[in-house]
């Protein structure tokens, strides 16, 4: 899995012209992974002022708005890929256009969830 990170001040420090640049880039990228077979799926993510934390207490749900945590960045959005190895993953991660101006984190999925269809 590949996480993006970043801020509003990342995101616009970049200009509009570049961010949208970039996103043709990711775009493009996604699609060469997809052809490939290695993308499973990219997705965007909504701000953190549009999240909602879920805690059950003593067995009720309690709902709170985001943002949770006092962090300067949140994610922004994630890919998961099914590749051969952690090194083809770093590689399409170091070609990923957010590596060029706030980094891409690589984490390994553990395993898939066992449920019946």
């Amino acid at each position: 899995m590949l996480l993006i990170y970043g801020n509003e001040e990342a995101f616009t420090s970049i200009g509009a012209e570049n961010l949208a640049e970039l996103i043709r880039e990711t775009d493009a990228l996604n699609q060469e992974l997809f052809e490939s077979g290695e993308l499973v799926g990219a997705y965007g993510m909504a701000d953190q002022m549009n999240s909602k934390m879920v805690r059950v207490a003593d067995g009720t749900p309690v709902v709170t708005d985001g943002p949770f945590a006092e962090a300067k960045e949140y994610l922004g959005s994630f890919t998961i890929l099914d590749c051969d190895s952690l090194e083809r993953a770093l590689e399409i991660a170091a070609r990923n256009p957010s590596a060029r101006h706030w980094g891409v984190e690589v984490r390994p999925l553990m395993h898939e969830a066992n449920v019946e269809p």
